[in-house]
């Protein structure tokens, strides 16, 4: 969305209630308003409490909330996001840039097409409420080994929009380019309630800090000087950094 659009402009927010969705969301309420927040809950292991994040960004959003279930995704994919007899990838702090660990790690939590099915769905709703924009939470480091988290993803995703809907739904995301550590900055700035959101593969009761959803995560949270949250909000963090955050490490 551009700078040109004014508060009347309306979009679907896509939110799986983890970092990059959330600040995306914030970041285009500065010029439309969200009018539908859509989540979908394919099977995957932390699913009850992405539903729980993404109701609440919902709320603080002022927009309507929709699950949608998609029961099928999990059937057919062997990802280690959805299988239980999967363990998740671990990778370790230094190597998150690492293209190769980076590519092992992407390849065992991929679901096929699942962002494609994603926005396809919201751009049937949209067309449905007419609503012309989307809202997705794309970052520019995964994008390195997930290519549908990139900007060519969206712009093939617009040129299909041309022919599978009458007025060309646009998708846009506002953290396309924007790496962790400058979505966090970005989400501090807006005021983005960092309380709320679940960025991690797991369901447990705290982000298990081991994941590399966490790790980006907490690496971003650490570079803002940001690291009082590691102790509340992850089980685990990188030994050396626990003298910055206070209290003990939980067990």
């Amino acid at each position: 969305m551009t700078s040109t659009q004014n508060k009347s402009q309306t979009f679907i927010s896509l939110v799986s209630g983890g970092l990059d969705s959330c600040v995306a969301s914030f970041s285009a309420t500065q010029q439309g308003q969200c009018a539908l927040v859509l989540f979908f809950d394919y099977g995957q292991k932390a699913a009850k409490k992405e539903f729980q994040a993404s109701k609440k960004i919902a709320k603080k959003l002022g927009a309507p909330f929709k699950s949608i279930a998609l029961p099928f995704l999990a059937e057919v994919t062997q990802s280690a996001l959805v299988m239980n007899d999967q363990v998740i990838p671990q990778i370790k702090m230094g190597k998150l840039d690492d293209r190769t660990e980076s590519e092992k790690s992407a390849a065992q939590v991929w679901v096929p097409n699942r962002n494609g099915l994603f926005i396809n769905i919201a751009a049937s709703f949209a067309e449905a409420l007419g609503i012309q924009s989307i809202v997705v939470g794309f970052n520019a480091e995964e994008a390195i080994t997930f290519p549908d988290n990139s900007a060519n993803f969206l712009s093939r995703a617009e040129a299909f929009f041309q022919l599978s809907t009458l007025k060309g739904i646009q998708v846009s995301s506002p953290t396309l380019g924007m790496n962790k550590k400058q979505i966090v900055a970005k989400g501090l700035e807006l005021q983005v309630p960092f309380e709320l959101i679940w960025s991690c593969y797991h369901g447990g009761r705290k982000m298990c800090g081991q994941c590399e959803s966490c790790l980006r995560l907490i690496r971003a949270y650490h570079l803002n000087d940001l690291d009082k949250k590691l102790q509340k909000d992850f089980y685990y963090w990188p030994q050396e950094w626990k003298k910055t955050a206070p209290g003990k490490q939980a067990s």
